[in-house]
C-alpha cells in the first residue's frame, strides 16, 4: 500500500534558502522536504504533495538518490524515504571541508609568493571582532595584546582557550583588574605603565600580534576599523611597541616611585613635551595634572 498523500506544505523560505546554499536545487529541496514530512512515498505522491511537476520530481529524486539524500526502499512502484538530516547534512559538511582544504592547497600553488606585503583594512565591529577571534583561535606559539578591559572582555573565551593550549600570552591592560584575564601559567597580564590608566588617543587602539607572524590593530571609535598584515616589517613594528610596553610595565613594577619622582605621575613631563595640543588637553582632563 502506498502512503496517504498529506496536505501540501510549502517549504519555509529560510529553510529553502539554506538547502539551496548546500547545493540543493529548488525542486530537490521541495522533494526532500516532502519526504521528511512523509515517507515512504512514490514519485507520484511526492509530486502531488509538493507541487513539483512530475517530470521534475523524477529528475530530483534521481539526483537526490545519487547523493544519498533519499533512498529507494521498494520496487513496482518505487517508493522513497528521506535520509536522516543529521547524517546527510553532516556528510555534506565533511565533504565540503575536505573539498575546501584540497582547493586551498591547489589554489596556493598558483600563487608562489604569499601576499605578505599587504595591509588589509576591515570595517565594522562584526568584521573586526570575527577577525580577532579567528587569529586568537588559530594561535600556536604566542599572543601579545594591548587593549582596554572592556574591549578585551569580548574575546576572553578565545584567550582562555589559547592559554589552555599552552600559547604564551602577554597582555598589556588598560584597566584595574589583571586577575580577570589571568588564564593560567602561560598568561601574563600587566597594567599599562603600572596603573592601567587610559590617557591618549593611542589608548583607544587594540593591538595584537600572533605567533610573531601576524598583527592587527583596531581603532575603537564610533565605527570600528582595523588593519591586518603579515608584512614582516609591520609585524615587527607592532611587536616592538608591545615589547616596550611590557618593558615599561616591568620597570614600573620595580621603580615606579623613582620614575614618578623624576618625570611626574603618568610620565607627565615626557608626555607634555611630545603630545599634540589635543593630546595635552586629554591628558590634563583625565589626570587633573598641569
Amino acid at each position: 500500500m502506498g502512503a496517504t498523500v498529506v496536505a501540501r506544505q510549502t517549504v519555509p523560505d529560510d529553510l529553502l534558502l539554506d538547502l539551496k546554499q548546500l547545493g540543493f536545487t529548488e525542486y530537490e529541496a521541495r522533494v526532500y522536504f516532502q519526504l521528511l514530512l512523509q515517507s515512504p512515498a512514490t514519485a507520484y505522491e511526492v509530486a502531488k504533495a509538493s507541487g513539483v511537476p512530475r517530470p521534475n520530481t523524477y529528475n530530483a529524486l534521481e539526483a537526490l538518490s545519487q547523493r544519498g539524500a533519499v533512498l529507494p526502499v521498494s520496487e513496482s512502484p518505487v517508493r522513497y524515504v528521506a535520509a536522516a538530516p543529521e547524517k546527510h547534512i553532516d556528510h555534506i559538511g565533511r565533504k565540503t571541508i575536505a573539498l575546501c582544504e584540497d582547493l586551498v592547497q591547489r589554489l596556493n600553488k598558483l600563487t608562489p609568493a604569499a601576499n605578505d606585503t599587504y595591509v588589509w583594512t576591515l570595517h565594522g565591529e562584526t568584521s573586526v571582532r570575527d577577525k580577532i577571534d579567528l587569529l586568537l583561535n588559530a594561535s600556536k606559539v604566542s599572543i601579545w595584546v594591548k587593549a582596554a578591559d572592556d574591549v578585551l572582555r569580548v574575546h576572553a573565551e578565545a584567550l582562555r582557550a589559547a592559554a589552555e593550549r599552552g600559547v604564551e600570552i602577554i597582555i598589556i591592560l588598560f584597566g584595574d583588574d589583571t586577575g580577570e584575564f589571568s588564564f593560567g601559567e602561560s598568561c601574563n597580564v600587566y597594567l599599562h605603565e603600572g596603573n592601567g590608566v587610559r590617557m591618549g588617543s593611542a589608548d583607544n587602539l587594540f593591538t595584537l600580534t600572533i605567533d610573531h607572524d601576524e598583527m592587527l590593530t583596531a581603532a575603537i571609535e564610533d565605527e570600528m576599523t582595523a588593519s591586518y598584515s603579515r608584512n614582516r616589517a609591520v609585524v615587527r613594528m607592532a611587536e616592538s611597541l608591545l615589547r616596550h610596553d611590557y618593558y615599561m610595565a616591568e620597570i614600573y613594577a620595580r621603580f615606579g616611585g623613582q620614575i614618578d619622582e623624576v618625570f611626574g605621575p603618568y610620565l607627565r613631563d615626557l608626555r607634555l613635551r611630545t603630545f599634540s595640543p589635543e593630546q595635552v588637553s586629554s591628558f590634563r582632563d583625565k589626570t587633573g595634572l598641569r
